[in-house]
């Protein structure tokens, strides 16, 4: 490794968006390195357009050209390959299937899943979509839709029968959504693929849902034990994911 640029990257990488700008001598004492070699990094920098320095305050800021790296950066971004270290990590911590769905409208759809070689045959795929009153993943993406939005769904949708276990009555509907606002996590058991137990979160944007997070397998492996072992490693998955929406100004929508 290269310890002079490995300094100037870790230079460069103090210039955030809670503390933008640096004076010299307040960067030197912050990262306890030489004045001397701290003035010749930023110098560099500057001379190349990474660092600009204020005339009259004599702080330093980012400047063009990491703009421009930046932007250049951001326009190549591929959403999935963004999100998916996050649902890889929950599916090894988990070793069931995983599923990022979305809302579209009056609809859920699956935007990404992780799944095991010997995964079961679930009803849902990448670019399946699913009504939303159907088990936790979409669940819990209708329980914090305006209640305008949720009555209208429940007095107006179709509430079709799925499997045996398919919940169809409105008002125990009402009573589980109620009980995900309250718990911030839904859980269902083969309402939509028989013997299957998922678990899931909503997944918020700028206070507004536009998915949820989920987790299942089947029944006989997904114990008690193993669903409260889960649910903070899930909605630990859902906050990193939120994290990066925020960080990389990313809109996670169809």
């Amino acid at each position: 490794m290269l310890k002079t640029l490995d300094d100037s990257l870790k230079v460069i990488r103090m210039f955030t968006r809670s503390k933008p700008e640096w004076g010299g001598r307040e960067l030197a004492q912050e990262m306890n390195m030489d004045h001397a070699k701290i003035y010749r990094i930023l110098e560099t920098f500057e001379s190349n357009n990474f660092i600009r320095k204020d005339p009259v305050t004599k702080k330093y800021s980012l400047g063009l050209a990491a703009w421009e790296l930046g932007m250049n950066m951001y326009n190549s971004l591929n959403l999935k390959q963004i999100i998916h270290p996050v649902l890889e990590e929950l599916f090894k911590q988990t070793g069931e299937s995983v599923f990022l769905t979305l809302l579209d409208k009056d609809q859920a759809v699956t935007f990404e899943a992780i799944e095991p070689d010997n995964k079961v045959k679930f009803s849902v795929s990448v670019g399946s979509r699913a009504p939303l009153y159907v088990g936790a993943s979409y669940r819990s993406i209708l329980a914090f839709m305006p209640d305008d939005f949720v009555e209208n769904y429940l007095n107006t949708y179709e509430l079709k029968q799925y499997t045996e276990k398919t919940k169809t009555n409105p008002d125990e509907l009402r009573a589980e959504l109620q009980v995900i606002r309250e718990n911030g996590w839904g859980m269902s058991e083969g309402e939509y693929t028989p013997d299957i137990i998922a678990i899931a979160v909503p997944l918020f944007q700028q206070d507004r849902i536009i998915g949820s997070l989920t987790v299942s397998g089947p029944n006989y492996r997904m114990s008690q034990k193993k669903i409260n072992e889960s649910i903070p490693i899930l909605k630990q998955a859902r906050d990193e994911l939120a994290d990066m929406m925020e960080k990389y100004q990313l809109k996670i929508r169809l």
